[in-house]
């Protein structure tokens, strides 16, 4: 559980008067807010000055009174932090607050609020992240064993299908633990390791199952180079909330027909995966609150369509896109 210094940093950016903002609370010493600049989307990038080697949670609101955890955040080697605030073009009204964290090891990355504490997203690699929540680590597709230092164990483990970049049995025995459940498609089932197996369940289209307290639904996934039946996207439904997890797809009916989606990860690299195009009128359809583009590296190593993709999905939608760091 996590545990916060006293004191915290606090402004407001009232952006129905016009970009500005004002200190409503100051530390005596660090966290500190060094810089806020609206950026020319209309997104707000924070600067948070800090003592190096510290953890701080970042929280946003529409009002001074409900502070929700927008990221948890480390400063590493340096004594400086960046965050830039997607939701800000949507809102009327943004307020900030910074704190320090009390231990060490917490996991770093967006936060998303449900009825039962907030699930944290870490991203690592092309179609590799982990989430968090109720002290339990869910990792998907984990690949690059190497990538994962200092994150903790997983006590579950997502594989979407069986291109390598996607799955790796070593991989997964490097970052789950004793008991670590793995789900997967009965393809990737059938490749795991005899002792992988034996703490393992294949998931088909349609079937669910409930790990702590994590309701998971296998989502058809495929296109010319994914089978029908080969591959799974996922449907987790956590706290009330509802994440989307794409895996390699096509822009298929069933994702289209997806409905009260909260967050959504979605590929969109050629030939492998989806079109710019496709990935945008995915999106448009089933309609996330928020989506981070990812699997976005072509087949020649250039990495641009994530930033075509946020260019491309219109504003008046209201769908906030992240872009984070996958490569």
């Amino acid at each position: 559980m996590k545990s916060f210094k006293h004191f915290v940093a606090l402004f407001l950016l009232a952006s129905t008067l016009g970009f500005g903002w004002v200190r409503c609370a100051a530390a005596e010493s660090p966290p500190q807010f060094s810089r806020v600049q609206r950026t020319a989307s209309h997104e707000v990038a924070l600067t948070v000055s800090g003592q190096p080697g510290t953890y701080y949670q970042l929280d946003g609101a529409t009002n001074v009174f409900s502070c929700n955890g927008m990221a948890t955040l480390a400063t590493g080697t340096a004594s400086s932090l960046q965050y830039t605030d997607s939701a800000a073009p949507f809102l009327q009204t943004r307020f900030y607050r910074v704190q320090e964290l009390v231990g060490t090891n917490f996991l770093t990355g967006d936060h998303l609020g449900t009825t039962n504490g907030d699930v944290v997203i870490q991203t690592f690699i092309h179609a590799s992240f982990v989430l968090a929540w109720q002290d339990k680590i869910i990792y998907v597709d984990p690949t690059n064993s190497l990538g994962y230092a200092g994150v903790p164990k997983g006590d579950l483990v997502l594989v979407t299908h069986a291109h390598g970049d996607h799955f790796n049995t070593a991989a997964i025995n490097a970052v789950r633990s004793t008991n670590a459940l793995i789900l997967a498609p009965q393809d990737v089932y059938d490749q795991l390791l005899p002792a992988q197996q034996t703490n393992a369940l294949a998931l088909g289209y349609g079937a669910s199952t409930n790990v702590f307290g994590v309701d998971i639904q296998a989502v058809p996934a495929y296109n010319s180079y994914h089978p029908l039946g080969k591959a799974n996207a996922y449907l987790l439904t956590m706290g009330g909330r509802r994440i989307f997890i794409s895996g390699d797809t096509g822009n298929t009916p069933e994702m289209r027909a997806l409905t009260n989606i909260d967050l959504a990860f979605v590929c969109m690299n050629q030939p492998y995966t989806m079109t710019v195009n496709e990935a945008t009128n995915a999106v448009s359809a089933f309609h996330p609150a928020v989506v981070y583009p990812y699997h976005y590296r072509d087949s020649t190593g250039a990495s641009g369509n994530a930033a075509t993709f946020k260019q491309q999905l219109r504003p008046q939608l209201g769908i906030e896109v992240r872009l984070r760091k996958w490569y």
